[in-house]
Order: C-alpha cells, then sequence, then structure tokens
C-alpha cells in the first residue's frame, strides 16, 4: 500500500486530529452525521485498525514501513508499543518536524529529500534516517535552504519543543540529547491497540 496523499481534512475528520498530517481544523458540521458508527455497535477490530490508522497517516508511512517498524520494535528489549514510539519519533522527517522546520512531516520529508537538511556536516537526504543522541541538525548553507527554513519557522512555529530537542533559532540548528521518552510525546494513541492490531502478522 502506498503513501496517503489523498483529502487530509478527510482523514482528522474521521481519526481526530494528527498534527503531523495537517495542521487544519475540520469545520462543524451541525449536519453531518457519521453513518459508520450511528446505530452500530463498534467492533474490537476496528478500535484496532483506526489507532494503526493514526500512527500510519501521522508520521506519513507506507503499510509495509510501519511493519517493519513493529517487527524491529517486537525483537528489540522493553514494551513492544512504547519502542515503536521511539522508533518512530526519532526518525529524521519527524524530528524536523518536532524542531518547528517544518509545518507537517510531509513538508519535512520533502526537505530531506531537497537534500536541504545535513546532520553532523553530511548532507542526509532519507528521511527515515534514526537520528541518536549527539546529533546536530542544520542546515545546508545555501541561500535557497536559509530562507525556507525561515520561512517555515516564522509561519509555523510550534508552541513547545519536546524535551529531547533543543533549537538554536539564530544558528538555525537543532539538536538531539537523548531518546525520547513515552511522556514526552503529544500524539493521543493507544500504541498497545497497534501491537495487537499485528500481532498476527509479526
Amino acid at each position: 500500500m502506498s503513501r496517503y496523499r489523498g483529502p487530509r481534512v478527510k482523514i482528522i475528520r474521521r481519526l481526530g486530529s494528527l498534527p503531523g498530517l495537517t495542521g487544519k481544523t475540520p469545520k462543524p458540521k451541525s449536519s453531518y452525521i457519521d453513518r459508520s458508527t450511528s446505530n452500530k455497535k463498534i467492533s474490537q477490530y476496528r478500535i484496532r485498525l483506526e489507532e494503526k490508522q493514526k500512527l500510519r497517516f501521522h508520521y506519513g508511512l507506507t503499510e509495509r514501513q510501519l511493519l517493519k517498524y513493529v517487527r524491529i520494535a517486537r525483537k528489540a528489549k522493553g514494551s513492544t508499543g512504547q519502542v515503536l514510539l521511539q522508533l518512530l519519533e526519532m526518525r529524521l522527517d519527524n524530528t524536523i518536524f518536532c524542531l518547528g522546520m517544518a509545518p507537517t512531516i510531509p513538508g519535512a520529508r520533502q526537505l530531506v529529500n531537497h537534500k536541504h537538511i545535513s546532520i553532523n556536516n553530511n548532507i542526509v537526504d532519507i528521511p527515515s534516517y534514526n537520528c541518536e543522541p549527539g546529533d546536530i541538525i542544520t542546515i545546508r548553507n545555501k541561500e535557497k535552504s536559509q530562507s525556507l527554513i525561515t520561512r517555515n519557522i516564522n509561519s509555523f512555529q510550534k508552541l513547545q519543543i519536546p524535551n529531547h530537542l533543543t533549537f538554536d533559532s539564530t544558528q538555525l540548528q537543532g539538536s538531539v540529547n537523548q531518546t525520547i521518552q513515552r511522556e514526552w510525546i503529544d500524539l493521543k494513541i493507544n500504541e498497545l491497540l497497534v501491537v495487537e492490531y499485528y500481532s498476527r502478522q509479526v
């Protein structure tokens, strides 16, 4: 299954707020009726499926990519759900989004693909790159890169940068201080339901 490129408001109307996908909020519709839930008992499968979809759409992953992360998390020590969230949060595209350099994770992915981002003075064009404590994230020393990031920061500055990151707005430089903890992840999701959803596939 390919990465979702359709209307984003339609997704957040169904699944709730997903800041990584879009900062938009759906217009209230007094006449809107969710026919999929009215007069129907919601199955446990559907609940797990929707939690999985939240994770996939928020981080902008394909089904195959998410399944790969679940398999890696299962082999690691600790809670599979928490390890899964840590793996996704430490991706380069998500880290750039959390630093406020891009309005959404798809926007951050585009910055990486177009080689605007350097890590430890090396250009990285892989959005799934796993950031590690000690990594220094900078902007390429090009006028186009600098102006693009500055415009994003001024227009879409996040209210709060997660505790595992720091950002120097004068140098346009971010740093990864440590691996993110579960309580610092600002995403309303039950990761255990996602693990349960994939329990028969891994």
